[in-house]
C-alpha cells in the first residue's frame, strides 16, 4: 500500500502538471462511451474538451478526476499513473456548473473549506489570496445565497484554486449563466488561469466559450477526437465536416478534382470549376466537399458587370436571396443556389452600404486562399443541429 501511495501523491508543480490520457476506451454494456483516446495537456496550458452531447468528454473528465475507472488505458499527471488511483489521492480538483457551495457557511468558510479538510497551513492567508484573485474579498463573510450567479462561480473557483491542485477541470462552469455574464466570465477565467499558471482542462458544449478561452481545443464526436489544434487552426482549416460545422457555421458542396497541379486543384462543382489550394485539402483526387466560411463570402449581382470577381475569388451562382437577417454587426444572408447546390450561408459586415432582399438574383465569391476541401465520403450535414437541439 505505501509503494501505491507514493506514486499517486499529489505533485505540486509551479505550472500545473502535464495530463497525458493513452488509448483509454471507457464502456458501459455494450456502448462504448470514450473510444481508445489518446492525447497530451501541456503543462501550464488552457486545454477544452468541445463536443455535443454524448460525445464521451464529460466522461472523460470523471476519468481523469477519478470518479469513473477506464475499461483500458491509463491516464497520467506530472508523469505518474493515476488510473487507479481514487479521487482523493489525486491533485486534482473541479468546478462544476451547479457551483456546488454550502449554503449555510460563509463566502470565506466555502472557501477555506478544503484546506481545512486537508489541515492546511495559513489558512485564512491562503483564503483571502483565494478571494483576492476572483476579487470577492469584501464579501467573505456572506452567504451563497446573497451572491449573483457570477459571484458564485468565481467563489467555487477560489475554493478550487487556494488548494493548489496540480490540474483543474472545469465541467460546463458557465452553462448555468445568462450571456454576457457568461462573456465576461470568460475574460475572468483566462485572467485566472494565466495568474496562478495551474492547468485546466474545460469541458464544454460552447464553441465561443472554448476558442475565446483555450489555447488548444479538442474537438470530440463519438467518443474519439475528430480534430485537435489551436482555436485559429481549426476554424480556418477544419480538417472533417463534423469539425466544420461543429465549430462555427460552413458552407459545404460536393466536387470532383478533375486537375491537379502542385500548389492548386481544380474542382469540378456542378460544372463550375473551384480552385482549391493543396495545402487546404484534405484529399487531393476523386471526390471532395469543397468549403468556405460564410464571412468569407461576398455577394455579387447575377450580371456583376464592373462589380465580378477577381481573379484570385472563385464563384459560385447564380442563385437567389431567400432570407436576410439584420444581427447589428453584419447581415445574414441565405441564398438559395441553382442547379441543386442548396443553401448557402453569407455574413456581410455592416458597413453601411446597401443591403440585397429576398428575390435578388446574385452570385457568390470568395478568395481562393478561404476555400478548403474534405473528403468527399463525409456527410455535409455532420456536426450541424436539427430543431430538436440534438447533433
Amino acid at each position: 500500500m505505501a509503494a501505491v501511495e507514493e506514486a499517486v501523491a499529489p505533485v505540486r508543480t509551479q505550472h500545473g502538471a502535464a495530463l497525458e490520457i493513452a488509448g483509454v476506451t471507457k464502456r458501459f454494456g455494450g456502448f462504448v462511451a470514450v473510444d481508445d483516446l489518446t492525447l497530451t495537456v501541456p503543462s501550464g496550458s488552457f486545454f477544452a474538451l468541445l463536443g455535443p452531447s454524448g460525445c464521451g468528454k464529460t466522461t472523460t473528465l470523471r476519468m481523469v478526476a477519478g470518479l469513473e475507472r477506464p475499461t483500458a488505458g491509463t491516464i497520467s499527471l506530472a508523469g505518474r499513473d493515476v488510473t487507479d488511483a481514487p479521487p482523493h489521492r489525486r491533485p486534482v480538483n473541479t468546478v462544476f456548473q451547479s457551483y456546488a457551495l454550502f449554503p449555510h457557511l460563509s463566502v470565506g468558510e466555502n472557501v477555506a473549506f478544503g484546506l481545512r479538510r486537508t489541515r492546511a497551513a495559513e489558512v485564512a492567508r491562503r483564503v483571502r489570496e483565494g478571494l483576492e484573485l476572483v476579487e470577492l474579498a469584501h464579501l467573505a463573510d456572506r452567504r451563497p445565497g446573497q451572491l449573483s450567479g457570477g459571484q458564485q462561480q468565481r467563489v467555487a473557483l477560489a475554493r478550487a484554486v487556494v488548494n493548489r491542485p496540480a490540474l483543474l477541470l472545469l465541467d460546463e462552469p458557465l452553462g448555468a449563466l445568462d450571456l454576457k455574464l457568461r462573456r465576461q466570465m470568460q475574460l475572468e477565467l483566462k485572467r485566472i488561469q494565466s495568474e496562478v499558471g495551474l492547468t485546466f482542462v474545460h469541458v464544454t458544449h460552447d464553441q465561443e466559450e472554448a476558442m475565446s478561452m483555450a489555447d488548444t481545443v479538442a474537438v470530440m464526436n463519438g467518443g474519439r477526437i475528430e480534430q485537435m489544434g489551436a482555436p485559429a487552426d481549426l476554424y480556418e482549416l477544419p480538417r472533417t465536416a463534423f469539425v466544420a460545422n461543429f465549430l462555427g457555421q460552413s458552407n459545404l458542396v460536393p466536387g470532383t478534382v478533375v486537375e491537379t497541379g502542385d500548389d492548386v486543384l481544380g474542382v469540378d462543382v456542378a460544372g463550375q470549376r473551384l480552385l482549391v489550394r493543396a495545402d487546404r485539402a484534405v484529399r487531393t483526387s476523386g471526390d471532395v466537399l469543397v468549403g468556405v466560411r460564410p464571412e468569407k463570402v461576398r455577394l455579387l449581382d447575377a450580371d456583376a458587370g464592373a462589380d465580378g470577381p477577381g481573379p484570385d475569388e472563385d464563384v459560385l451562382g447564380p442563385g437567389t436571396v431567400v432570407d436576410v437577417a439584420f444581427t447589428g454587426v453584419s447581415t445574414q444572408y441565405q441564398v438559395v443556389l441553382d442547379g441543386g447546390l442548396g443553401t448557402f450561408g453569407v455574413f456581410a459586415q455592416n458597413l453601411g452600404g446597401g443591403t440585397r432582399a429576398p428575390g435578388d438574383r446574385v452570385r457568390l465569391a470568395w478568395r481562393h486562399g478561404h476555400t478548403f476541401a474534405l473528403d468527399g465520403h463525409d456527410a455535409p450535414a455532420a456536426g450541424t443541429v436539427d430543431l430538436d437541439g440534438e447533433p
